[in-house]
């Protein structure tokens, strides 16, 4: 008898993983609860001259200088508003600490492998090597991001230049 255990993901079946569940919009996305260091309020941050216009700027969190990525304007969903839903998250990315505006944090999924279907192709418009999957949970589904590779785009490097 054949092991089918492994599927086309890197992930064995039997180990389910932990998403935290965000809201951009009208869509609901997941990203790996391990790269979460904590979630906060959103507050007001310095901005950078000459910075992208996803990137808000930065905060002092702790004595470390965090940049701010704003995931609305990231991923053009129209103007932003900032109210009391609004949160950041910070992330730990490689050796680096960014933070990610959202509309509003949900909860913490955990999802098994049979869970996950790949992400679909979408053509030229949207950039799907971020995406990890779609995460389905009863009525619920998560566009689950591979937070690691978005953060390391090339545009999203100019924030290492600008904060250092």
């Amino acid at each position: 008898m054949q092991d089918t255990s492994q599927h086309a993901s890197s992930r064995p079946a039997q180990q389910p993983c932990e998403f935290l569940a965000f809201r951009l919009g009208n869509e609901e996305y997941g990203i790996s609860i391990l790269k979460v260091q904590e979630i906060r309020g959103y507050e007001a941050v310095t901005a950078i001259a000459n910075a992208p216009v996803f990137i808000k700027g930065v905060v002092n969190l702790r004595g470390i200088i965090v940049p701010i990525v704003d995931m609305r304007v990231k991923f053009d969903l129209g103007t932003p508003v900032y109210d009391q839903f609004t949160v950041v998250i910070i992330l730990n990315i490689g050796t680096r600490i960014v933070g990610i505006v959202v509309d509003s944090v949900s909860d913490v999924i955990t999802l098994n492998a049979e869970q996950i279907r790949p992400a679909p192709e979408m053509g030229a418009a949207v950039d799907a090597d971020y995406l990890i999957g779609l995460g389905t949970l009863d009525q619920r589904m998560l566009i689950l991001m591979d937070i690691d590779k978005l953060m390391s785009s090339a545009e999203i490097g100019l924030i290492q230049k600008l904060t250092t």
